[in-house]
């Protein structure tokens, strides 16, 4: 088995729901050992629709995996391990809250 070195959840949003994300993110790094990235108001990445990165450690997964999903308040959540395959990380190990959304996987040849 792949060791997990870190995860990552893209919080997805749009322009109406853009403060809503960043008040959501903000608030993990308030109460976590969380980084945040930045908020993109365009697609980057795999990624189809805005969306801002926490990243953080694979201990924290019991933690924010349950926070996320009581607090995302309708946002779509994209959530992966970081194993150093990233093709297999986006396609084979996502974990999505809310409706999942059709990723980009072209980049990591997939």
């Amino acid at each position: 088995m792949q060791r997990i070195k870190a995860y990552h959840a893209h919080v997805y949003y749009a322009a109406d729901t853009l403060e809503q994300a960043r008040l959501l993110c903000e608030e993990a790094v308030k109460l976590f050992d969380v980084q945040m990235g930045r908020m993109h108001q365009r697609p980057v990445g795999p990624h189809p629709d805005w969306s801002c990165q926490l990243s953080f450690g694979p201990q924290m997964v019991a933690v924010m995996l349950p926070w996320l999903v009581i607090n995302r308040k309708g946002l779509v959540v994209f959530m992966h391990p970081v194993t150093g395959d990233d093709l297999v990380d986006h396609r084979d190990y996502a974990i999505w809250m809310g409706h999942s959304r059709p990723l980009n996987l072209a980049g990591f040849g997939g």
